[in-house]
């Protein structure tokens, strides 16, 4: 039984890691505004136009930023309950084995 603990303790180190190197991205007007995260919802970039940073006022950059990065935060969370659900999945199996000996 901890044999199968221990798997499922890797199995989500293993997820974690994973969720590190996949992107996603949120972008709004076009690519004005463009934020890069990990599907672990950790930050990696935010660009903006120079030409929009410019002309755009305080309160216009502000919600922009706020839409991008929750694009990019729905994303990763998309991202990370599939990973997660596949992994269920694969240790419900392995559990119900367990359970049946």
């Amino acid at each position: 039984m901890f044999d199968k603990l221990f798997q499922a303790q890797q199995k989500a180190e293993e997820i974690k890691k994973r969720l590190d190197t996949i992107s996603v991205s949120g972008e709004v007007e076009g690519g004005l505004i463009r934020v890069i995260a990990t599907a672990n919802k950790e930050i990696k970039e935010i660009t903006i136009d120079p030409v929009f940073l410019s002309n755009a006022d305080k309160e216009e950059l502000e919600e922009l930023l706020v839409v991008a990065l929750n694009k990019a935060i729905t994303q990763a969370d998309q991202i990370s309950q599939a990973e997660m659900q596949a992994a269920s999945k694969d240790m419900l199996g392995g559990l119900s084995g367990l359970f049946n000996q």
